[in-house]
């Protein structure tokens, strides 16, 4: 079934072949009589990691009008393989279209869609020589690392990310699998996607920010007291990226450290009141190492600047309001980050 044009060319498919691939590659079948004359190959391509792909088809009928490839992913395909990636095309040759939802693209050279494999889809192709990029990026990590969902259909690859995208794939080295700097290379491709195809206000596309944003909050409470949970382990923590993380903080007036710290104050001004109440006399060193500080000049530095005085002399007094009101140096108190979600 596959034969080449020569030593290290790309494998060529004969029709039954071609026909398979566009199969497991999108989904559903290929409504298409199988032509007089075919010819086509695929060549796989490594991209950091990333699924892509190269692939020319030529091809002609006795009858020149009734040539014609048609693809439709329906919502059974969909069920039966469970794929969950979207689908980068680059038109390199010739032309074709793209409908999905209630969005019909047409894309000639130069062009590139964006597909969402996860959604039905139709593919109609009427010239004989077509040519298409493509690549698989997973459907939840573009979105976890760009904090959105990208919008689907076309763009322009003449721009600088469609050209830095389109080069990035087609020159992959095919042969470097596995290399420790494709987890980094990777990230590098969903920021060109998000640039290509980043919706013009991405904030209402975040649908369940505010649910997830509650449960980092969560996360924060439970692990705040460890003198090394950060960002990082929030974002291990709750499944996302660390970029995700910041950037949701970032639209509430903060930042995960500055949240975490916020915490940490809270903690202990509670703490140290409640020793000045009781009359006890607990070393507020051990209650700063308790809360996650692992150094006192720190805390008592961050301490005044978030109350207005040192520990020591707030615990001689009652600052129960002054806590729960208290502005930190980069914004609100935990508990008034954690509640003003948008």
């Amino acid at each position: 079934m596959l034969q080449r044009d020569d030593v290290g060319g790309p494998p060529r498919l004969n029709f039954e072949a071609w026909r398979d691939l566009l199969r497991s590659n999108c989904g559903g079948e290929v409504e298409v009589t199988a032509p007089k004359v075919f010819a086509g190959w695929m060549r796989p391509i490594n991209a950091c990691g990333l699924e892509a792909a190269s692939v020319k088809i030529q091809w002609g009928s006795a009858d020149l009008g009734s040539f014609a490839q048609r693809v439709e992913r329906t919502h059974r395909d969909i069920r039966l393989d469970g794929a969950d990636h979207y689908l980068v095309v680059f038109q390199v040759a010739g032309q074709s279209a793209m409908t999905q939802i209630d969005q019909a693209v047409q894309l000639d050279v130069g062009d590139v869609a964006l597909v969402d494999a996860a959604r039905p889809v139709k593919y109609l192709c009427r010239f004989r020589s077509p040519q298409w990029l493509t690549l698989r990026p997973p459907r939840k990590s573009v979105q976890s690392h760009l904090g959105f969902e990208p919008q689907g259909g076309l763009g322009r690859h003449n721009t600088r990310a469609g050209r830095a995208l389109f080069d990035l794939i087609r020159d992959a080295d095919t042969e470097s699998t596995g290399s420790p700097a494709h987890a980094y290379m990777q990230l590098a491709v969903y920021d060109l996607v998000g640039a290509l195809f980043a919706p013009s206000d991405p904030r209402p596309i975040s649908r369940g920010s505010d649910k997830l944003f509650a449960r980092i909050c969560g996360v924060i409470s439970d692990g705040f007291s460890d003198p090394d949970f950060g960002p990082a382990e929030v974002a291990r923590e709750t499944g996302v990226s660390l970029r995700y993380v910041q950037r949701l903080f970032t639209e509430r007036g903060s930042t995960c450290s500055e949240f975490i710290y916020s915490h940490r104050l809270d903690r202990a001004a509670h703490l140290v009141h409640r020793e000045a109440l009781l009359g006890t006399r607990q070393p507020i060193s051990e209650i700063a190492y308790a809360c996650g500080f692992r150094d006192y000049v720190h805390f008592a530095r961050r301490f005044r600047r978030r109350f207005g005085q040192p520990p020591g002399a707030h615990a001689g007094h009652s600052h129960v309001n002054d806590v729960r009101t208290a502005r930190a140096g980069t914004g609100e108190s935990a508990r008034d980050i954690q509640f003003r979600t948008s």
